[in-house]
């Protein structure tokens, strides 16, 4: 037995907050990870995938934002959002131009297939509240639990 075993074996206790189990971090994160493949086989139906899905979200919620906007609502950088965009645009759910105001200001609005397809989406709400077990109630408490979360911890940083 070696010294680290023998003070690994008297500080056992001591190391318990980092057992990978124990960690919300991890949670959150293998939650996330499970949350993007139930939602892949309906996304991959429609022809998106998980973070495309996302931006057109925005997009449906309101039409003609900047990229900046949606990278704003999505708590992303525009840089890795831009080729996003552009695969989006290649499918023909929507298109990019630039402000007549501000060439460096880039502008979404949706195609006429792009809004076709919020049609085709609108049943996928009801599929993750299925695959998830809980009810509707639980979801919505622990939707707003992890919000503030979030906003606690974009506070600290």
């Amino acid at each position: 037995m070696s010294v680290d075993d023998n003070s690994s074996t008297h500080d056992a206790g001591t190391y318990d907050q980092l057992l990978l189990d124990r960690q919300l971090c991890f949670a959150l994160y293998s939650t996330s990870l499970m949350m993007t493949k139930v939602y892949k086989p309906w996304l991959q139906a429609l022809g998106l995938t998980y973070p495309q899905y996302l931006a057109m979200m925005v997009l449906w919620e309101r039409d003609g934002l900047t990229v900046g906007d949606v990278s704003t609502r999505l708590l992303t950088d525009p840089g890795s959002l831009t080729p996003l965009l552009k695969r989006l645009e290649a499918e023909g759910l929507l298109s990019r131009t630039r402000s007549k105001e501000d060439e460096r200001v880039v502008l979404l609005h949706l195609t006429e297939q792009g809004r076709e397809l919020r049609e085709k989406a609108k049943t996928i709400p009801a599929c993750i509240l299925g695959a998830s077990g809980r009810s509707m109630a639980e979801l919505k408490s622990m939707q707003a639990d992890l919000i503030a979360l979030r906003e606690n911890l974009h506070d600290s940083l």
